[in-house]
């Protein structure tokens, strides 16, 4: 026993060694030192270990829930290094400039600011983040020390077919984040029931709209060991249950063939999994019509998974529902950072790194969001398109808040109209109405949404615009109707009031 746990804190070690030189050998801007540099440090190794698991096949429930408690050390490290990297000592790109104090002036402030009591509102938010930093690297300190015998065991179990979908460098072809979940489902897929049980498993999927449901299931039935399992994988999207409940074959009429095993003869004996995608609330005698039909014409050892916004469908599930939340600030902002600077360093852009920080914390856990305003801001690099995005969006979501009570985006996650300007022309503004989602066999708009808002695209009317097109299973494209119009204060060329009204309303 000791000699097969040398060999394996042997080849950890060997692992962290090499991921620590190759981190070395990249260039840096800034010596890290102090309680920033242990913090980095931390991050590091912890990462180290995170990456690792990814590609292993983990059963074990407690050394799972380890991980994902890392994993949360990992993100609000990451952002609370990265809020004290990149706070400026005044806002001012909100109001009109785009001047930001960069780190090293930041550092040097706090050095000054050391020893004297008292002080400015700045000095306070100085010595907070200070403070925060410590916590972080205390917090995660005791997680990397409660995680140690995880590490070491780590190595013992199997890796993965292949390299994880979820672990990809590129996050805008891989789904982010969600490994405790999927790991649950793929327990739940796997699992065989006991002989003679005539019962069909079902797990129920909850979670609020544009949470990622769809996206995570079709992640989950890209796995080699799911695809194995199951002789064919059924989607059914139609709300209306009872149109396909009443015999097999219409419900199979009904489905989208997500994949076929023709691996071998045995198929047969192997059951089907079936995933209903439900867009509103459960019909039950629908639901109790379907399951019947299932139970009666498939193998025993079929399973359904079943998505929903709402919570009613907890109750027909066989076992602990499964319900997905938006992702934590600190969680996003990682998202958001990697989406938006991709192999970049943000360490080498900290005035762009503070607008996207801003950015990231207005669009309140949107992936489309998200994935739309990172394009947009890769593709015009430059502080001061970022700066004005960020005062056009800042000042859209005050208007929001003061006239309707809601911010836009909580408005737009529950399919409800929002007013916003037109950057680019602000003698207009656009009327964002419902969106809905498009397959990747649906033709979708040309003209994206963010070009009509923040670019030059030239419209007028109503029309239809794409928001984003997922890159990742199951492709779906999102789709808004718009509506733009000439401001009233146009027409009567009141040039002062006009300047006044151009304003997201």
């Amino acid at each position: 026993m000791e000699s097969f746990l040398s060999a394996v804190l042997g080849e950890l070690a060997s692992r962290s060694i090499n991921f620590f030189i190759s981190k070395s050998s990249k260039p840096t801007t800034v010596l890290q030192v102090g309680v920033e540099g242990s913090l980095q440090r931390a991050l590091f190794r912890a990462q180290v270990i995170v990456d690792e698991a990814a590609g292993r096949h983990i059963k074990n429930q407690a050394m799972l829930r380890q991980l994902d408690m890392l994993r949360d050390a990992i993100y609000r490290g990451s952002y609370i290094l990265d809020s004290f990297r990149y706070k400026p000592q005044d806002e001012e790109e909100g109001g009109g400039t785009d001047q930001i104090v960069s780190r090293s002036l930041l550092l040097s402030r706090l050095n000054s600011f050391k020893g004297i009591c008292g002080g400015s509102p700045n000095k306070r938010k100085l010595l907070v983040l200070d403070q925060q930093l410590q916590e972080s690297l205390d917090n995660l300190s005791s997680v990397l020390h409660d995680v140690k015998e995880t590490a070491v065991f780590l190595m013992s179990y199997p890796r993965l077919y292949s390299q994880p979908y979820s672990v990809q460098l590129m996050l805008d072809n891989c789904m982010f984040g969600r490994q405790t979940e999927t790991q649950a489902v793929f327990s739940f897929l796997l699992h065989t029931q006991p002989h003679g049980s005539k019962e069909l498993e079902i797990l129920p999927i909850v979670g609020p709209a544009k949470v990622g449901k769809s996206t995570f299931v079709a992640h989950v039935c890209m796995n080699e060991r799911v695809r194995d399992n199951f002789s064919e994988i059924l989607f059914l999207r139609d709300h209306d249950l009872a149109t396909y409940a009443a015999d097999l074959s219409t419900f199979r009429e009904g489905c989208e063939t997500e994949h076929r095993n023709h691996k071998s003869n045995s198929n047969k004996d192997r059951g089907l999994l079936v995933i209903v995608d439900l867009a509103g609330d459960i019909n039950e005698d629908a639901w109790n019509m379907l399951y019947s039909s299932c139970k009666q014409r498939m193998p025993s050892s079929s399973k359904i998974l079943v998505t929903s916004r709402s919570d009613k469908i907890i109750k027909f599930g066989t076992t602990r529902a499964l319900d997905l939340k938006y992702l934590s600030d600190e969680e996003f902002w990682y998202f958001f950072k990697n989406l938006t600077f991709g192999s970049m360093d943000p360490k080498m852009h900290p005035r762009l790194a503070h607008v996207a920080m801003e950015i990231a914390k207005m669009l309140r856990g949107c992936f489309v969001g998200a994935n739309a305003y990172a394009r947009m801001l890769r593709d015009n690099f430059d502080i001061h398109f970022w700066c004005k995005v960020l005062a056009f969006l800042r000042e859209n979501i005050q208007k929001h808040v003061s006239k309707f009570g809601a911010h836009p985006f909580d408005l737009i996650k529950q399919n409800r109209p929002i007013h916003v300007g037109r950057m680019a022309t602000p003698f207009e503004e656009c009327v964002r109405y419902c969106g809905h989602d498009s397959s990747s066999q649906e033709e979708v708009p040309k003209i994206r949404l963010l070009d009509v808002i923040y670019g030059s695209v030239k419209a007028f009317g109503e029309l239809e615009v794409l928001v984003w097109r997922s890159r990742i299973p199951p492709y779906y494209s999102y789709v808004v109707s718009l509506e733009i119009r000439e401001l009233r204060t146009r027409a009567a060329k009141r040039k002062r009031s006009i300047r006044n009204e151009i304003t997201p309303c």
